[in-house]
C-alpha cells in the first residue's frame, strides 16, 4: 500500500509541474518543496528497507559471475566470497594477466577461483563448463548460481551508429547471456538454483542516442522472463537486476573513449547523415554523453546487494531496482502512464 501511495503520490508531483508554473512562484514552490520532501522521505523508508530473510547457512555453495575484470562483476565476487560462496570469477583478460583476475588470484583461497571467459566464445564457455564441472566437489549436486554480469555499451543516434556496433553489443550483451546462461542451466537445475542477469533501467525505459544498448537489455528482460515461467517447474529462481546509473562507479566510459568513439562514429558515418545533421549538432550530442558519464553513483552496494539477495533469499524479488530517487520515478512514469505524457516530461 506504500509503495503505491508513493507511486501516486511522485507521479501527481511529476505531473503537476507544468499545471504549476501559472500559479504565484512563492507558492509553487513551497508545494513542490513539500512534496518534494514527502517523497523523499518515503524513498528512503522504500530504499532502507529490510530484504527478506537470507538462506540461514549459505556454506560453500558454487556460483559463477562473468565479467569479473573490473565494476560490479569485480566487487561482487570479493563480497560473495567474503559470504562464504566458492566463487568463479570469468575475466575476460585472465588469460593476459590484465584486469581484475590478479587481483583475484592473489587473495590465494581456494574459494576465490578465477577462469578465462569470454562470453562470446563458445569455446571458452565451453572450456569453463568442462572446469567448473570438473571441479565441483559433488557435480551432481549441481551449481547454485550463475550471475550474467558481462556487459558493454556506447552512444550514438540511429543514424550515426554503424550495424556492426549493434551486432558487437548484442553479442555481449544478449547472445553471450544466452550463451552462458544454457551451458550452465543443467548444473543449476540439479542445485535448484539461481540465474540473475543484470540488465540496466534502459532495458525497461528507452533513451535517445542509447539505442544499440536499450535493444540488447530490453532482450534480455525478455529472455529472462521466458526464462522464469519454463524453469518455475524446476523450482530454479529467475531475477533481474535493473541498476540506475553507476557511470561513476563502474568506469564504463572515459572521455578519452567518448571522443575515440565519437571520432570513429563520425568517420565511418555515411556522407549523407554527415552533411544533414552537421558537425556542429554531432559535437554537441557527444558533449551532451561526455556530460552523463561524468555522472552517477560512485557507491556500487546497492547493486551488489541486490544481486546478493536474489542469490540468499529463499524467496528473491522478480525484479531489483538499485537507483537513486530520481531514475525510479522516472521508470515508473515512463513504464506506467502513456507514452504522450512520459515523452513530454521526460524526452521531448
Amino acid at each position: 500500500m506504500a509503495a503505491i501511495i508513493l507511486a501516486d503520490t511522485c507521479i501527481s508531483l511529476a505531473l503537476a509541474q507544468p499545471a504549476m508554473k501559472a500559479q504565484p512562484f512563492r507558492k509553487t514552490t513551497s508545494r513542490l518543496w513539500s512534496l518534494s520532501k514527502f517523497c523523499s522521505s518515503l524513498m528512503n523508508v522504500r530504499g532502507q528497507r529490510s530484504y527478506g530473510t537470507e538462506v540461514e547457512k549459505i556454506g560453500e555453495r558454487p556460483v559463477l559471475i562473468t565479467g569479473c575484470d573490473s565494476g560490479f562483476g569485480f566487487q561482487l565476487a570479493k563480497h560473495l566470497h567474503g559470504k562464504g560462496f566458492i566463487v568463479y570469477a570469468g575475466c575476460l583478460q585472465k588469460a593476459q594477466g590484465k584486469g581484475g583476475s590478479k587481483d583475484l588470484d592473489d587473495m590465494k583461497s581456494d574459494r576465490m577461483r578465477t577462469i578465462q571467459l569470454d562470453v562470446c566464445s563458445n569455446e571458452d564457455v565451453a572450456r569453463a563448463l568442462d572446469h567448473v564441472t570438473a571441479s565441483l566437489k559433488n557435480p551432481e549436486a549441481g551449481l547454485w548460481g550463475v550471475v550474467n554480469n558481462a556487459g558493454i555499451s556506447t552512444f550514438g543516434e540511429v543514424e550515426f551508429t554503424s550495424m556492426d556496433t549493434y551486432k558487437k553489443l548484442a553479442e555481449v550483451n544478449l547472445w553471450g547471456t544466452v550463451r552462458t546462461t544454457k551451458a550452465f542451466l543443467p548444473l543449476i537445475r540439479r542445485a535448484k538454483g539461481r540465474v540473475v542477469n543484470i540488465t540496466s533501467m534502459l532495458g525497461r525505459m528507452a533513451s535517445p542516442a542509447r539505442s544499440p544498448y536499450c535493444i540488447t537489455k530490453f532482450a534480455v528482460e525478455a529472455f529472462s522472463d521466458c526464462l522464469r515461467y519454463e524453469m518455475q517447474p524446476h523450482e530454479v529462481k529467475v531475477c533481474i537486476v535493473e541498476p540506475g546509473n553507476f557511470i561513476a562507479g563502474t568506469s564504463l566510459y572515459s572521455s578519452e573513449g567518448i571522443k575515440a568513439t565519437a571520432e570513429k562514429m563520425w568517420n565511418e558515418m555515411p556522407e549523407t547523415v554527415r552533411q544533414d545533421y552537421g558537425r556542429k549538432y554531432f559535437d554537441e550530442q557527444v558533449a551532451k554523453m561526455e556530460t552523463y558519464c561524468q555522472s552517477g553513483s560512485t557507491d556500487l552496494s546497492p547493486v551488489i546487494e541486490s544481486i546478493t539477495h536474489a542469490l540468499t533469499s529463499p524467496s528473491p524479488y522478480t525484479r531489483y531496482h538499485p537507483m537513486d530517487y530520481y531514475w525510479w520515478l522516472r521508470m515508473q512514469v515512463m513504464t506506467h502512464l502513456p507514452g504522450a505524457i512520459s515523452d513530454r516530461l521526460y524526452i521531448y
